[in-house]
Formats: structure tokens, sequence, C-alpha cells
């Protein structure tokens, strides 16, 4: 047996609870193994622990299993009747059975001596403040995000000589405001609504310098380009009335260079009351410009602008945890989206949790996090993240005409085998966004553009779709994917039909429960290498196939049920780069 391919451990998305009840096992092999069992029951069960008890367990096979690049990932749901467990697994390979410990493998004739001290994997109790809850809500939502400085501007009378002319084509720069404003959301809900969007997820709104606004001078204003509190408070007012949630930026690993305690340092030094707010190393050179790679005080990047907090203080905490209350309480937000998620402190996470769920225990948490988030999602920190590698996978299996379907299987299992389910069911999925190039750059073909939008609104997770991508906008890395959205174009014929194929999207995911469900696999009905195909199972046993043909070549289809998105399809034929969905 490949012993250096079989990992388990009591922790993490290896092995938790996902509800009071349920207790969920996952064990990792190489492909050597093909049979699993395990053998559980409660740890007391034959006596108490070190005493001359012979525990035995009931034996069960594993019978789920998901394949990655190099191993097998299996995984059972069990039911502890106490609320703990004990357990080890037997392994079968084609020609040997082994048992899998806690310190390792034992044979059949290990196992069986008589007074060996088996040293089982223990789940001691499931707690129910130690469960990963997560707001059940957002798996359900459709996210818009919107720039605001170029998404719509709602007062045009009202624009100050600082304001660039709205550009409908064309690229932008950091340097240019466009005038979008929280009144032009507010304005455009209604269109939202129309297009299925049930969340807006808004990139920074408190007072900044850029038009970015992600280096922020006041946390507790709204930025007067964008409206005041009043406005804030009638879009989110507004929103929900019709049935949109709403989710801020909070850009709390770093501050703009006009925030005050900021200012403070640079007046007086370390003798400031704000000296260890920050992280300075060389509080001689602390007023110098330009990138900070010599380390004089460690910002966002490099740049010198956008000076880090210092996230284990605890007084910065709590000014956090302050600002986000009142965001709650004066705007009934219902979720916050935290920038460079993966650099602000564990501690400085776990009390702002800790103190927000208290307020409104359903709002969302949400990381701005591009690798395995793991270590920030245990349940006492996010709730879950952007899963930036999810977009990676997908573009590069459609950029790289090399790749198999069997690869792109292992990308999407790798993607759900990361994290808990908990946190898998509102993973942020997207496309693209305000940091990357626009989708329809990357694809430059519309059948290809809908190939990958059909696999985001079929996975599990939260969709997200960057504002202007019901009408494959372009644009190319930051800043040119911040164009302005062209609402003068918006009803012309070829922008209506987009919209109206995004929105039969939206709706596929918002009506069909087996689109949102966490339960997939992927069989291997179709002799090509490039033609993907999943299932999707809902709770109730009904089943969608959705099938991505990312060949050059036409596919004769298996007979099936309903259709229910279809592009490049001709009744039996799945064209080149065609998309089908349908029930079965």
């Amino acid at each position: 047996m490949e012993f250096a391919g079989v990992y388990h451990r009591t922790s993490e998305q290896m092995s938790y609870p996902l509800d009071d009840d349920r207790l969920i096992i996952n064990l990792k092999t190489g492909y050597d193994v093909k049979q699993v069992f395990i053998h559980y029951g409660d740890p007391f069960e034959a006596g108490i622990l070190g005493g001359n008890e012979k525990w035995s367990g009931k034996r069960d096979e594993i019978v789920y299993k998901k394949r990655l690049s190099h191993q097998i990932w299996w995984t059972t749901t069990l039911t502890p009747m106490y609320k703990r467990c004990k357990y080890f697994f037997e392994l079968h390979t084609e020609d040997s059975i082994w048992y899998y410990f806690e310190d390792g493998f034992l044979t059949e004739e290990q196992f069986h001596m008589e007074g060996r001290i088996l040293q089982c994997f223990i789940v001691p109790w499931m707690n129910p403040s130690d469960i990963n809850i997560t707001p059940k809500w957002v798996n359900d939502t459709i996210w818009y995000q919107i720039f605001p400085d170029r998404f719509c501007n709602g007062t045009p009378q009202n624009n100050t000589d600082d304001i660039t002319p709205w550009r409908d084509h064309g690229s932008v720069t950091n340097y240019e405001k466009f005038g979008g404003n929280l009144e032009g959301i507010r304005s455009k809900l209604e269109y939202l609504q129309n297009l299925g969007i049930t969340g807006i997820y808004l990139n920074p709104i408190m007072e900044a310098e850029s038009n970015h606004k992600y280096d922020t001078t006041d946390y507790t204003k709204i930025d007067p380009s964008f409206g005041d509190t009043d406005t804030m408070k009638s879009l989110c007012i507004e929103a929900h009335k019709k049935g949109i949630y709403v989710m801020v930026d909070a850009v709390f690993n770093h501050c703009g260079r006009k925030f005050m305690p900021w200012l403070d340092v640079l007046k007086n030094g370390k003798s400031s009351k704000y000296a260890d707010w920050f992280m300075v190393e060389n509080w001689d050179d602390i007023a110098k410009r330009g990138d900070t790679r010599d380390k004089r005080y460690y910002t966002f990047a490099f740049t010198d602008g956008m000076p880090k907090l210092n996230t284990n203080n605890n007084e910065v905490t709590e000014y956090f945890c302050k600002i986000c209350e009142d965001w709650i309480r004066e705007f009934d937000i219902d979720g916050i989206r935290f920038d460079v998620g993966n650099e602000v402190s564990h501690r400085f996470l776990k009390k702002i949790r800790e103190h927000l769920k208290a307020i409104k225990p359903d709002i969302y948490l949400l990381g701005e996090i591009w690798h395995d988030a793991t270590q920030w999602l245990q349940g006492d920190e996010y709730d879950s993240v952007m899963n930036y590698p999810l977009l990676s996978g997908i573009h590069d299996f459609f950029l790289d005409k090399t790749m198999k379907k069997h690869e792109f299987e292992y990308m999407v299992n790798r993607c759900y085998t990361m994290y808990m389910q908990q946190s898998n069911n509102v993973l942020f999925n997207l496309l693209d966004s305000h940091d990357t190039e626009r989708l329809m750059n990357r694809c430059n073909d519309l059948d290809k553009f809908y190939q990958q939008l059909a696999i985001l609104f079929t996975l599990p997770g939260s969709p997200c779709i960057y504002y202007g991508t019901e009408i494959a906008m372009e644009g190319a890395h930051d800043p040119d994917c911040r164009r302005c959205m062209p609402w003068s174009e918006i009803g012309s014929s070829e922008n209506v039909e987009k919209i109206a194929t995004m929105k039969s999207l939206i709706m596929l995911r918002r009506n069909e429960k087996m689109c949102r469900s966490p339960h997939f696999h992927f069989p291997d009905n179709y002799d090509n290498d490039r033609c993907v195909e999943y299932i999707k199972i809902d709770e109730y046993g009904n089943s969608m196939e959705v099938l991505i043909n990312a060949s050059e070549n036409p596919i004769k289809i298996n007979s099936g049920k309903e259709i229910l998105f279809s592009r490049n399809f001709d009744r039996e034929i799945l064209g080149a780069n065609g998309t089908l969905i349908r029930r079965i």
C-alpha cells in the first residue's frame, strides 16, 4: 500500500461536526486503495478508557469519494448517539488489508494481537459552541459586485470640477473620478431586482482620497463623493424591501495617509498615543515618501500611502469592532468583506466575530484570501472566503487546451475538499472582480464566456457577477477592469439579449435546488477529453447534468429530460464550446 498517500487528522476539514448531531469524517488515500471501511462507536461503549475494555465498534463501508490529482478523498457522515466518537479505518488494496490508527498502520495479525493498545482516532465531544455555523441565506444569494465610482451617477447635476465626464467606452485610470455614487446604485435597484440579483457587494464607501477608496481617511463617514449617512440608509432600506442583501468592504489591514491616527503619528512620532496602532521600524524616516521596501514602516504591499494597521493592538480591535457595530446598527448591513483578509491577526478576527455575531447572528463575514484559507475557516473567524482558487482553476482549464476533463474534476474537487461543508455552502464564487482582468477579456468569445458562467451558477457556494458582466463588459487588468457602466447602451438589442441570457442562468440558480446543492460527482459518459460532465443532486434525489464541451469537436449527447439551459445544442449534438444543463 502507498502509506504516504494516506492521511487523516481529527481536526479542520478532516473531522468535524456539521451540526449538533452529524459528524463528517474524511480520509485521503492513494489510488491503490480500492475500498475503505470505518469502525466507529462511543469511546466508553466497552468501559472506561484505560481499563480492561475490549472496544470494537460498528463497521460501515465509506462509499462516497472524490478524485484528486494524486489521491482519493473518502467521506462519510456519522450520527454519534452520545456526541462522542472513537474510530479507525480498514483499508483494502488489490492484495492486502491494513488498519489505520492515529499512530499508524497495522497488519491483520498486529490488529488482532492480544493485549495491543489500539490508538484510535477520538472526537471527544461535539460541543455546540465549537460547531462552525455559517449564515444559511448566503447559499441562496446571487451577488452583484459594484465599484461605486464607475457604476452609476445618480446626481449628475451636482458634479464638481474634478468629475470626469461619464465614459461609456474605453480605458480608465486610477486618477479619474466619474461621479458614480450611492444614489446611482439606489436608482438601479429595480434593474438589479429584475436581473434576479439578491445581494450587492459594495467596494469601499467610507471617506478616502482615491477613487477606489481602499485608502480610508475616516471609517465613520460615508465618502462625500458617494453621498452621506442618509443616502446609505435609504439604499439599504430600499434594497431590503426588494429582497436584496447588502455587503460592504472593510479595509482594516491598512488605512490611508490622512487617517487621523496616522497623521498624529507623523506629527508626534514615538510619543503619539497611536504609535502602536501601526507597524513602524524606523521612526527617523517615517515622513519619507516612496515605496516601503526599506521597511521604515509596513504597508499594504509597498504602497507608502497605505500604512499597515496593527491588528494585534487591543485599541485597534476595539475601534474596528465599534466601526462594524455602527455599520450594523445604522445601516442594517448583512455582510462584511474583509480586504486583505489574510494579513489581519487571527486574534483580531476572533474578537470581531464574537462581537458582531452577538449583535447580528446571521451577518456574513467574508475574507479576501486568494489561497488555501483553512486556518481562517474553523468557525471562529470568517464564515467563508472569496473562492479565487476556483476562479484560477476554471480560467486555466479554458486557457490550456492540453488539460483534460479529469484535470478539471481534480481542480473542482480540490476546491471543495479544502474546507468544511458549512464554509463550502457559502463560498463567494466569482470569475472576475475589481482586482482581475474581466471575464470577457479572458474569453474573447461569448460561447466560452457563458460556459464559465454556467459552471459558476451550478457549483456549491454563492455566485457573484461583477457589474457589467451581464452585458459581457470588457476590461483588462486593474485599473481597466473598473470601466464605467455604459447605461446609455443598456437597451441595445445586443445587450438586451445578453441580459436575458444572464437572467436565465440566475433564475436557474434561484429556482433549482440542485444548483445550490453541495452534492456532485463526475461520471465519464462521453469519449471526449475536453467534455466536462458533472451531476448535481439535491436532498430529494433530483438530478441535473451539466455538460461543457470545451473541445473543438461536436459531441453526440445521450437522451435526457427537460433542458434547463443550452448554447450550441441541436437536439442530440452539443457543438464546439457548447453548454447543456438538463434534468436527468
